[in-house]
């Protein structure tokens, strides 16, 4: 426990302190998004923490915010007077079960020492604990101290433990708007390794895909803009059996900041879809990937090896059903999977570029540098025809025989789905919806309009749909397009977008799409029809690409069209995370309440390689937050929300809306 704060962080981290008010933006770093301590100035004109800002400087050469070409030494304090109003912040007393004390932020380590009932009542209990009374206990104290956080009366234990500095300082390289970013990696370190465990790696790479044909989709879905809290351009979904997928460097979480030399860092998500989405024989992506955090205990992981090239491997199957004929394992000592065995006559085999020990990165673009052979065997039976493996290969090195407790799969066995039952999304359908304005910061709103109309009884209203309750996302049924026969055409007032509410008064929000088919079908056949719908309004949508079209699906709306829909039309879903004491929930959260732009929603922004988040799978990048544990998220703050998750140690359940990225 810190002497000079009242609760607990690794020794070389800043200071904790529970702010009684909110704390002006001017005044918070934007490295670790926390009031400033020991505040320093660029030449730049931007202001860090010091230990946030010489962390950071050690790995990079740049200033966070501007990029700008930067050195510590040539950075200086701050002004006393911007560090006399930063010790003047009002803070509440750690202790608070035994303490309701506030002071300035100053006053705080003076107070704990001299006044503080709450921390003289954890100092006796912690002298008892390391001098017991009765002999055989000489090696209990080293214990005692690293699980002090059990105490109840510390408000912020073991589990709020923060090392986000350097991790927040790379999650905001790409950041368009600052302050936004404000990392829900609550690193949990406990015992001899505490400094061991230092900071998130991240790396700029720059990525050339080919297409033969020019006009070919690249094959992924994207997230975010500067329009949005997101900021930057996220890879939300990587397509199977496409562009992207088949060269397998991107993965999701990756973040897009250049296309063709042109910088997207700072541009809306409509201008970023129309970049990525222009036609050509080649396209030079600059990408930001998260590698996960480093750990100095650790091994290296085997992918910046010397001697290992990455290879890719393409297999296509007759039929969906045809084996690949290859053994996976996951050893004991290195993260991954790998190669077992390569069974005679199967269709690896025959193919004659895989060997044993490979190590699987990715197929199909699911990135499995953390993955099963489960989930592998998964992916692969799911395939239609061709599986795209990238893969690590050292030569000369023959696997040995698995382990007992390494895992094995054959990718032509069963693997039974982690998917929910149809029965549990039904059930969610019913629950209570966590309400929001629909009204976006952008503008994004909805407009709801009735449109009555007489037709003759065989005339077509014209139009065809998508969406649909049993879509994977859950959407409501939309208009995909308006035909130029039938009645709506002619109408003019229902338009591609829209979503349809009912017809008839025929509730259409919360049916599948052929159940939605069938009822506009029946409806159809009478001489008037009443379609009420909602229509997606922005003063700047201009859609790029219009007639772009989806691998099989036809047209569907941008993304950011669906953040103006209100939340009775939002299909939420509880997505449950669990830890160990030393691991952080492994994403990070952008959105709020914030007085200058009123309420936002919550997005997630990164998830972390390796971590809870990124094995589970479930969650997303550009997934809206609406409860924590079933507390509604809306009206609060980043800063208010950042400690709730933090405070969760072991088991958290966030409800969430999920919205397709665009397709590009």
């Amino acid at each position: 426990l810190c002497c000079e704060c009242g609760q607990f962080h690794l020794l070389l981290d800043n200071h904790l302190y529970n702010f009684q008010d909110e704390v002006d933006d001017e005044l918070i770093c934007h490295i670790c998004l926390q009031p400033l301590l020991q505040p320093m100035d660029t030449p730049c004109g931007h202001t860090y923490c010091f230990k946030c800002l010489e962390n950071f400087m050690q790995e990079y050469n740049f200033c966070p915010m501007d990029r700008k070409k930067l050195s510590f030494q040539q950075c200086h304090k701050s002004s006393l007077l911007v560090r006399n109003l930063l010790d003047k912040l009002v803070v509440l007393c750690p202790f608070k079960a035994e303490c309701q004390q506030t002071m300035q932020r100053c006053e705080l380590e003076a107070h704990l020492q001299n006044r503080c009932p709450g921390f003289k009542k954890y100092k006796c209990d912690l002298q008892r604990k390391k001098n017991p009374i009765s002999k055989g206990k000489e090696d209990l104290p080293a214990k005692v101290e690293t699980n002090t956080p059990k105490d109840p009366e510390v408000p912020s234990g073991g589990s709020s433990l923060v090392a986000e500095s350097s991790a927040a300082a790379v999650v905001s390289l790409g950041t368009a708007e600052p302050g936004l970013v404000n990392p829900a990696f609550d690193e949990t370190e406990e015992g001899e390794n505490l400094p061991q465990r230092t900071s998130l790696v991240a790396e700029t790479t720059t990525i050339e895909i080919h297409r033969e044909d020019p006009e070919e989709e690249l094959g992924m879905r994207i997230v975010g803009g500067k329009d949005t809290p997101l900021g930057n351009i996220v890879v939300q979904e990587v397509l199977w059996d496409s562009v992207i997928a088949a060269d397998g460097r991107i993965a999701p979480g990756d973040h897009i900041l250049e296309v063709n030399g042109v910088n997207i860092s700072s541009v809306t998500h409509c201008q970023a879809v129309s970049f990525l989405r222009h036609p050509g024989p080649v396209l030079h992506l600059v990408v930001l990937q998260e590698k996960g955090f480093s750990n100095k205990t650790t091994q290296q992981d085997s992918t910046s090896a010397p001697n290992r090239e990455v290879i890719h491997v393409t297999l296509i199957k007759r039929d969906r059903s045809e084996p690949l004929g290859i053994k996976l394992i996951r050893k004991t000592d290195e993260a991954g999977i790998f190669i077992l065995d390569l069974l005679e006559g199967g269709l690896a085999a025959k193919n004659g570029k895989l060997s044993r020990n490979d190590r699987v990165l990715s197929i199909n673009g699911q990135d499995l540098r953390q993955g099963t052979p489960e989930a592998a065997a998964q992916i692969i039976q799911t395939t239609e025809s061709r599986v795209n493996f990238v893969i690590l290969r050292q030569p000369g090195i023959q696997l040995s025989d698995p382990a007992e407790d390494g895992s094995t799969s054959n990718s032509s066995s069963s693997s039974s789905s982690n998917g929910e039952s149809p029965v549990h999304h039904r059930r969610r359908l019913d629950q209570n919806h966590y309400r929001r304005k629909s009204t976006y910061q952008k503008g994004y709103a909805s407009h709801e309009k009735t449109v009555a109309i007489k037709k003759e009884p065989k005339e077509s209203l014209g139009i065809t749909i998508g969406g649909g309750r049993d879509n994977k996302n859950k959407l409501p049924i939309y208009v995909t397009s308006v035909q130029p026969i039938g009645c709506l055409f002619r109408d003019g007032r229902i338009k591609r977008g829209d979503v349809l509410l009912s017809i008839n008064g025929i509730d259409l929000t919360h049916l599948n799409y052929y159940e939605a088919v069938s009822a506009l079908k029946s409806n159809a056949a009478s001489h008037s029809v009443v379609l009420k719908a909602l229509e997606i309004l922005s003063p700047n949508l201009t859609e790029p690409s219009p007639d772009i079209k989806e691998q099989g699906f036809g047209w569907s709306p941008l993304w950011i069209t669906w953040l103006g829909l209100p939340s009775y039309l939002h299909c939420c879903r509880d997505i449950v995370l669990t830890k160990g004491n030393l691991e952080s929930w492994g994403f990070s959260i952008v959105g709020g309440f914030e007085e200058s732009k009123g309420n936002q929603p919550f997005f997630i922004k990164t998830i972390v390689p390796g971590t809870p988040a990124f094995r589970d799978r479930k969650l997303k990048c550009g997934d809206e937050i609406v409860a924590v544990n079933g507390v509604p998220a809306i009206g609060m703050s980043n800063s208010e929300l950042i400690p709730m998750l933090k405070e969760q140690r072991n088991r958290v359940t966030l409800t969430v809306v999920s919205w397709p990225g665009s397709l590009v």
